[in-house]
């Protein structure tokens, strides 16, 4: 059994503020025992406009948020999954929503651009979200092996796209991660509903690290950071505020659960096309 755990964060638009708050919760993920921890979608930077110049930054090396997981990984000894920071896929380009993972001897491992980008009306105090405007979309899945198992990585309104977590379990995963920063009106209606199904429907685990409060200018966001089991059962959760979630998954149990509902070798529909170009595209990344 390996330890997990998700940080959830009210994060702002100040990259330094931000960190260091990051770097009190991974310490205290990883006192109680965590091999990987997950933050939450933009963690780094919440709110900030200056997106194009961060991202630019981020790419050239010279950026504070690339180096910070680095250092922190090396100094617990861990694995760090930083949820999104903007990151252009070529110099000067549009910044992706950008999911890095870090290994505990600080090397960057994998790479996952946001596929799905939130562009909707929601009936809150900001009303009209457009990710679009700000980001580009990723082409491809990945999925990689870690010491917890095989993770499978998606970020926030991908939730809602169940072709995606089906493709990360055809890949292999065991587990898929959702750093996320659902609003919490959205959040209300539907993240643990979602949540659950994903785990139900891959016959992974899920750990999710959600942004968790009210933030400077008002936007709110839902919390309820988690770890959820292949039955879809909620293992942990932090309804709100800052603060980590940690828990031991049993990828034995895992196995019994697949064994005993084995529900991917029961599915008769034929894999698409665009998805079986993304599984081949992704084993070549790894």
């Amino acid at each position: 059994m390996n330890k997990i755990a998700a940080i959830q964060m009210i994060s702002g638009p100040e990259v330094k503020a931000n960190l260091k708050q990051a770097a009190a919760l991974i310490a205290e993920a990883a006192d109680k025992g965590a091999k990987l921890v997950l933050l939450p979608e933009c963690f780094a930077v919440f709110g900030n406009p200056s997106l194009r110049q961060t991202g630019a930054e981020e790419y050239s090396g010279c950026g504070p948020i690339r180096q910070f997981l680095i250092e922190q990984a090396t100094r617990h000894g861990i694995w760090i999954i930083g949820g999104s920071i903007p990151l252009p896929s070529t110099e000067g380009g549009k910044p992706m929503a950008s999911c890095l993972v870090v290994d505990d001897q600080g090397q960057e491992v994998a790479r996952y651009d946001k596929l799905h980008l939130f562009d909707v009306e929601v009936a809150d105090g900001t009303r009209s979200y457009r990710e679009s405007r700000d980001y580009g979309y990723g082409d491809r899945f990945v999925c990689l092996d870690t010491p917890v198992g095989r993770v499978g990585l998606s970020i926030c309104y991908d939730l809602r796209f169940a072709e995606l977590y089906g493709a990360l379990r055809r890949a292999g995963a065991e587990l898929i991660v959702v750093p996320s920063a659902f609003t919490a009106v959205t959040g209300a209606a539907h993240w643990e509903v979602l949540l659950r199904a994903r785990a139900i429907e891959t016959q992974c685990y899920i750990l999710a690290a959600n942004q968790g409060g009210t933030h400077p200018g008002g936007r709110e966001t839902f919390g309820h950071s988690c770890v959820i089991d292949p039955w879809g059962d909620i293992m942990a959760s932090l309804p709100a505020g800052e603060g980590v979630v940690c828990q031991a998954i049993d990828l034995e149990h895992l196995k019994n659960i697949r064994a005993r509902m084995p529900v991917e070798g029961h599915r008769r529909f034929a894999t698409c096309d665009n998805v079986v170009v993304a599984a081949e595209e992704s084993e070549k990344n790894e």
